[in-house]
């Protein structure tokens, strides 16, 4: 939280008010996040401005700028959201014990599916960290998501995998979320039917020839 952002939720004289204001503050920040997800995902990060998030959010720049002190930072608290939404995504795609005994190609489909259907509701999720090309701007706000599905997706290649040694496991896992981010701009763009149920079938195909290598 910037200093802005924290004096947009502090105490006034009156304490009874506090709770109020505090949310009001996290309704206003909430909006500008969405507003923020809408335009990331329209012009991508690199050509977004406050402006655009600004005239989205229904708010003048001066009240954005209350909150938040660039779009940096506006990009960060996105990446908190997800952080929250895509952990939920995965403990649905990603649960060990569900996976633990399943076929390849089950357990592919099974993490498969939330994730390309959380990025399909999240298309600004896409423009900001489900890209290759991550903007040096954004590497510090989307480590916690990334870190954590790091963590699963390790603890899921061990358990399916458990003659691979620690570094073999780390690599094994890397790889295959690298994978997953490649693809999935192409599945989000495809046409929605038969165009992209293929580029699915395409990512498990990938996915799977990987790992029956490891």
């Amino acid at each position: 939280m910037t200093e802005a952002r924290e004096s947009a939720t502090a105490a006034p004289e009156h304490g009874r008010s506090v709770p109020r204001r505090q949310e009001r503050g996290q309704r206003r920040i909430a909006q500008i996040v969405s507003a923020a997800a809408e335009v990331f995902a329209e012009s991508g990060y690199e050509d977004a401005t406050t402006n655009a998030i600004a005239r989205r959010a229904g708010i003048s720049p001066g009240s954005l700028y209350q909150f938040f002190s660039n779009k940096d930072e506006i990009a960060a608290a996105l990446a908190e959201r997800y952080v929250v939404e895509l952990g939920a995504a995965q403990e649905e795609a990603l649960d060990l014990e569900t996976l633990r005994s399943a076929p390849l190609d089950e357990m592919i489909a099974m993490i498969v599916a939330p994730l390309v259907e959380f990025n399909l509701a999240n298309r600004g999720f896409k423009a900001l960290f489900a890209r290759p090309d991550m903007p040096a701007a954004l590497t510090e706000a989307v480590a916690p998501l990334h870190a954590a599905l790091l963590e699963r997706v390790k603890g899921l290649v061990s358990i399916r995998f458990p003659e691979l040694t620690g570094d073999v496991v780390d690599r094994t896992a890397t790889v295959s979320i690298q994978i997953v981010r490649a693809m999935m701009p192409l599945i989000v763009a495809a046409d929605e039917g038969p165009e992209r149920d293929a580029m699915v079938v395409e990512l498990r195909r990938v996915l799977r020839a990987y790992l029956s290598g490891a």
